[in-house]
């Protein structure tokens, strides 16, 4: 065969090997859409609205238990405290157009509060049925007196309007000083509904990717095809030169993997960044909540284990989120150096120094609660830029904040920082202040020398802060220290404005 009819072959092979797996690709794409995340987004969408009107339910029947407190405590009688917890709640409304309610009724079952079906108050609802037959009221009861609280689902009224009847899932919670009921639900259709939203949306993106995916693929073709036939041109003439062509090629193809798999990794990566910080806040914001609910309930259990090691498993899993996704963000980085063209690296760049402050107390933030319960920020407004390496300011923040910790003698000391502009607005200053036992002035007058620290059993190497006033320095600031003996030490550096 002569290298031709060679030539001509594998120019014709050459796109069924890349249709190939692009076709599988895309078959495989448009499954795992359809076929897995679909039906998962639905069931997290379901198991997210039934979480909300639990969590709705438990705080109504906080306000009966508040109502309740105050009877016992003699503020009000038992009767009037039952009014006005039901007055409380009755108008009481949530949700998009405000219209979903709560409603109460006893074990009777009676009803006692109904926001839109006031013909059923007083009346006792053993016997009511919803349009399929199901004595919805009952059921809840009988929900109650099985496990205290719990889901039933039913057909109901739209709202208030009467004549649309429509599913509806709600939650039950019994209150047993007064023998009440208290409820809330979520209709199905609204589920539904924003189910199909996201749907839509998903499957446009969906193809989209895919007409994306298609003409990248064909280009992708046709450039290999260039491609294949300039080095079939090139290997006719000189097996050499193929040699050099194809070791040029494993580079090149290298470093578009290299900067391709970087850039698909980032954007999960950021958003596990992101994401982490605020999901840890919003469990620490939840704790108090968490604490007094299972502080009711000691022998609860959640996934098959108790509260209190659920709570710090949780916090484990949460820190452990945050470490492993800034580190794929290094192996991100790292792999964006390797395919960036040198010269571009390592250069100063204009930055807001509260930012550089909020983000070493994010990541501070669990070791100084170790230290202290209060722990106070205030940031400077309209403050200047200043130029230089953001990580490394960071690390001398950070390096004063964990000393700051480590000087407390007890819980009850504190920690503040603060951010602000001198009086001819030309340097930007960061203050660390703590009112631990303080330094003497002997010692503040080596405290930044190599090698001198006051915790060297504690396995500290005095370096912490020379190290941080190179950096400061290299940054053509100051880092200077306050101190009183028994009334803690102040750190504060300056750092020159960035030039306009």
């Amino acid at each position: 065969m002569t290298d031709s009819g060679s030539q001509s072959i594998s120019l014709q092979a050459l796109p069924v090997r890349i249709i190939i797996p692009v076709a599988l690709t895309i078959s495989l794409f448009i499954m795992t859409i359809f076929l897995l995340i679909i039906p998962m987004l639905e069931r997290y969408m379901m198991d997210g609205k039934r979480e909300g009107i639990l969590h709705l339910a438990e705080s109504a029947w906080s306000t009966l238990a508040l109502y309740h407190d105050q009877a016992e405590q003699g503020m009000m009688s038992h009767g009037q405290a039952r009014e006005k917890a039901m007055a409380h709640l009755e108008h009481l409304r949530y949700g998009p157009e405000r219209k979903d309610y709560f409603w109460i009724n006893d074990m009777g079952p009676v009803m006692i509060m109904h926001p839109y079906r006031h013909d059923l108050v007083g009346k006792n609802i053993a016997g009511f049925e919803d349009p399929a037959g199901k004595k919805l009221f009952s059921e809840m009861v009988a929900v109650v007196e099985d496990s205290g609280a719990g889901f039933v689902d039913y057909l109901w009224q739209w709202q208030e309007d009467s004549e649309r009847i429509v599913p509806k899932i709600s939650y039950v919670k019994g209150f047993e000083p007064w023998g009440w009921v208290i409820g809330t639900g979520i209709y199905v259709e609204d589920v539904r509904a924003e189910i199909s939203a996201v749907t839509r949306k998903l499957t446009l993106a969906c193809f989209g990717i895919m007409g994306v995916v298609l003409l990248l693929s064909g280009y992708i073709i046709w450039a290999a095809a260039m491609q294949q036939r300039a080095r079939l041109a090139a290997m006719a003439q000189s097996r050499l030169r193929e040699k050099q062509l194809i070791q040029a090629d494993k580079m090149a193809s290298l470093g578009i993997l290299v900067a391709g798999v970087a850039h698909e990794i980032n954007n999960p990566a950021t958003s596990l960044m992101l994401n982490a910080p605020n999901l840890k806040k919003a469990f620490e914001a939840f704790i108090p909540v968490l604490d007094k609910h299972f502080a009711d309930q000691p022998d609860a259990k959640v996934c098959n284990m108790r509260y209190p090691e659920l709570r710090q498993r949780i916090e484990s899993m949460l820190a452990a989120i945050q470490d492993s996704s800034a580190r794929i963000k290094g192996i991100i980085s790292e792999l964006k150096d390797f395919s960036r063209p040198s010269g571009d690296q390592g250069q100063a760049r204009e930055m807001d120094i509260n930012q550089v402050v909020e983000k070493s107390v994010d990541l501070t933030h669990t070791v100084l609660k170790k230290f202290t319960s209060h722990l106070s920020v205030s940031y400077g407004e309209d403050l200047p830029m200043v130029s230089g390496d953001f990580q490394k300011l960071q690390q001398v923040i950070i390096n004063l904040l964990v000393n700051a910790g480590q000087a407390l003698e007890n819980a009850d000391q504190t920690i503040s920082v603060s951010t602000f502009i001198n009086k001819d607005r030309s340097f930007v200053g960061i203050e660390v202040s703590d009112t631990g036992p303080g330094v003497s002035k002997e010692d503040l007058k080596i405290l930044k020398d190599p090698f001198f620290t006051t915790r060297r059993d504690d396995g500290g190497t005095g370096l912490g802060l020379s190290i941080s006033e190179k950096i400061v320095n290299d940054h053509k600031g100051i880092m200077e220290f306050e101190s009183q003996l028994g009334k803690g030490l102040t750190a504060r550096i300056l750092l020159p404005c960035a030039e306009k």
